[in-house]
């Protein structure tokens, strides 16, 4: 079997530990490992473990050699950088927004659009960690009986806002209990003990731009461009692990067992569903798991064919890092790895389709 070259661009952010961790529990066929630092004031709260690689400063030659490279950045940082890596010859796979929705990069979950990673150009988009748990759940039943309508709720923890957020809540958590004020940094206001309806920027139609990505990534991933789909997302204060309720309008009465028999057959869903004993997902007991767990499974009574699902999974661990290398295993598997020329202009760079599609 063929080792590879492989870089990860933010190893010392929340999501770049965490797709490490993802890479060496699941064996993946290294040569040689590179890490790398972009030198961002979120990346520094982060210390690399004893044993690993050392991080490096990111130059004009970091990608020579480099056959995938994951980039856990900001988009900027993305639409700077991964140009520079495509062009070395590595297979780019980015997490951030910056090439979500260029319609000449593929945004994949494996477990949906799998078939979407042929003829790439060298970049491909890992969707938000928010779209990759509803895709998930949604897409089975999809397939079975076509969706017209989702409305999405989501509860979105702090840690997708990286390590800086994490520890603001911490601090806030204990001033707060100690009866000290507080002053938020990071977020426009408090977050311990708070709920803020407001992820991203606010975009002129109302919805943030988090709420308005997950919504077009949807019907994307799906290949359902007629979908009828509304989003709200909401900063709670948890530490890891998104959570969302989703009303779904089908094209014809499903019964919630014959829901539940979907989405048990579904890969990569697990079914935590018994109210008798409490039983329903819940951020702290995914934290750290692979599964997309669904739960609270009922009847929606305000619509003949509606169903009400609640769904979680980590944002860290299954929403950036495992789909990230799952869709680097498949690329390998399929013998995909080898791009196709890109299908845009030699002097249209990444950068500015990065732009475009923001």
């Amino acid at each position: 079997m063929r080792n590879y070259n492989v870089a990860i661009v933010g190893a010392t952010r929340l999501a770049g530990q965490e797709l490490l961790k993802v890479l060496r529990q699941r064996h993946f066929p290294f040569r040689e490992l590179r890490l790398f630092s972009t030198n961002q004031v979120t990346e520094r709260r982060i210390v690399p473990r004893p044993g690993e690689p050392e991080i490096e400063e990111l130059d004009s030659h970091s990608f020579r050699g480099i056959d995938i490279t994951f980039f856990c950045t900001e988009a900027d940082s993305s639409a700077a950088l991964a140009p520079i890596a495509v062009r070395s010859g590595a297979t780019v796979i980015d997490s951030s927004y910056a090439f979500r929705m260029t319609s000449t990069v593929p945004l994949v979950v494996p477990e949906v659009n799998l078939e979407d990673l042929q003829g790439h150009a060298g970049l491909i988009a890992n969707p938000s960690p928010l779209t990759v748990q509803l895709v998930m759940a949604l897409y089975p039943l999809h397939k079975v009986n076509p969706l017209k309508r989702v409305i999405v709720a989501a509860c979105e923890s702090v840690s997708a806002a990286g390590a800086v957020a994490v520890e603001e809540l911490s601090t806030q958590t204990n001033l707060i209990l100690e009866g000290r004020p507080v002053i938020p940094h990071v977020f426009p206001h408090q977050i311990a003990f708070n709920l803020l309806p407001e992820v991203d920027v606010f975009l002129d139609n109302g919805y943030s731009r988090e709420e308005w990505s997950v919504i077009q990534e949807m019907k994307r991933i799906m290949h359902a461009p007629d979908l009828a789909v509304s989003a709200t997302a909401v900063r709670v204060p948890v530490y890891v692990g998104h959570s969302a309720v989703l009303h779904i309008e089908l094209s014809h009465e499903l019964e919630p067992d014959e829901v539940t028999a979907i989405l048990t057959e579904a890969p990569g869903i697990r079914i935590m569903d018994d109210p008798a004993v409490s039983l329903y997902p819940q951020p702290w007991s995914v934290a750290g798991q692979d599964e997309v767990c669904a739960g609270r499974l009922r009847q929606d009574v305000s619509h003949p064919h509606g169903i009400i699902l609640w769904v979680v999974a980590d944002n860290l661990r299954r929403g950036i890092g495992l789909n990230a290398v799952q869709i680097a295993e498949a690329l390998i598997e399929r013998g995909w790895l080898r791009r196709q020329p890109p299908p845009y202009s030699t002097d249209q760079t990444l950068g500015q389709l990065a732009h475009e599609s923001s």
